[in-house]
């Protein structure tokens, strides 16, 4: 890699999504100066205008484009979701080039494909870490804190409260979702299960309510942080939207056909815009966890965070700044082995994770 601190190159693609937009002006405002990236010519060269820098637009089917288009690159910051489409052609040229690899996304089956590549990263020296972001910066820091709290700990539940609403890369990524069903993680495996597969009451910092399982990312990336060999994920919902979630298992064949997620993945696109700045700024997230041993024992932890998208924005900068200015053993790396379990306290300004 060439250039060292600010002066290495670092691009953002998908930046003319909803998230990947809204890093692109905070870096701008920060003094970074990525190239920007997306597969379509005028909503990114719009995008590059507006912020006075440089661009590149390439489409992701033809890895000699994508290969030459990286070739310069030192860190690329993958904002394109869904992430089931577009991580795994990045992963393998960036591992192969020894370009470090980020993105956001929340996906399970991106983490696990993320490990896949470890080796390769090693040999290179290109650090692999998905998951920059909301998801799932702060769950895989509460999730690595009470490791250190209960080393021995052998069930970890995690989960989170924010009611910031949807941008449309979030909203594909929850229909394909739906269709794959619930995941847990049971004596190491992660299993698929019915949706709304557990129920129960959670104080996620903000007073107690009703919270179901979701398979979020933490299923694969707390194992990987943490060894604990069973692990779920929980959301605040209410009685009726268990009873939604729980009826939508009897459709999930239906939601599997290309032509049901392609019309809803258009829906979407014409009717989410993500939430507003005032949105952003009203809602603040409550994060959770509970760590349990053999003997019962148990760790509690929560913080308060920054609504989901602010995080997102900040949380992949400082990760982008941090291996702008670091040298790094190449490899497969969650948010917190990267950073360090206390990051997203660092994230958080004066809020610190609680212990009970």
């Amino acid at each position: 890699m060439a250039g060292t601190g600010k002066t290495k190159r670092w691009m953002i693609y998908g930046v003319y999504g909803y998230t990947g937009q809204l890093i692109a002006e905070e870096a701008v405002r920060r003094g970074f100066t990525p190239i920007l990236a997306g597969r379509d010519p005028q909503k990114t060269i719009e995008v590059a205008n507006a912020l006075g820098l440089e661009c590149k637009t390439f489409s992701l089917t033809d890895k000699a484009e994508v290969k030459k288009n990286i070739a310069d690159i030192d860190i690329l910051l993958n904002c394109a979701g869904p992430f089931s489409t577009t991580a795994e052609v990045m992963m393998d040229i960036c591992s192969q080039l020894g370009t470090h690899y980020l993105d956001i996304t929340g996906e399970i089956a991106v983490f696990e494909l993320a490990q896949s590549f470890s080796q390769q990263a090693r040999q290179t020296g290109a650090v692999i870490c998905p998951g920059v972001g909301f998801d799932v910066i702060p769950t895989d820091c509460v999730a690595a804190i009470l490791k250190f709290a209960l080393p021995d700990a052998t069930q970890l539940s995690l989960g989170f409260d924010s009611r910031s609403g949807f941008s449309p890369g979030t909203a594909k990524t929850s229909i394909e979702g739906l269709a794959d069903g619930g995941k847990i993680r049971r004596n190491g495996i992660i299993r698929t299960v019915p949706l709304a597969y557990d129920v129960k009451k959670i104080d996620f910092g903000n007073g107690e309510k009703l919270a179901m399982t979701i398979p979020w990312g933490d299923i694969s990336t707390a194992y990987h942080s943490t060894g604990i060999q069973n692990i779920d994920v929980y959301i605040p919902s209410s009685e009726k939207m268990v009873r939604q979630a729980r009826r939508a298992n009897l459709i999930r064949p239906l939601l599997k056909l290309s032509i049901i997620q392609s019309l809803a993945k258009f829906w979407i696109s014409k009717k989410v815009k993500g939430p507003s700045h005032k949105d952003r700024e009203r809602y603040p997230t409550y994060v959770w966890g509970e760590a349990t041993n053999a003997n019962g024992d148990k760790a509690t932890a929560r913080i308060k965070t920054a609504n989901g998208y602010h995080l997102t924005m900040i949380g992949a900068i400082e990760v982008v700044s941090f291996l702008l200015e670091n040298g790094c053993v190449g490899g497969t790396y969650t948010p917190s082995q990267l950073m360090g379990a206390n990051f997203i306290e660092r994230l958080s300004g004066d809020e610190s994770i609680i212990l009970s």
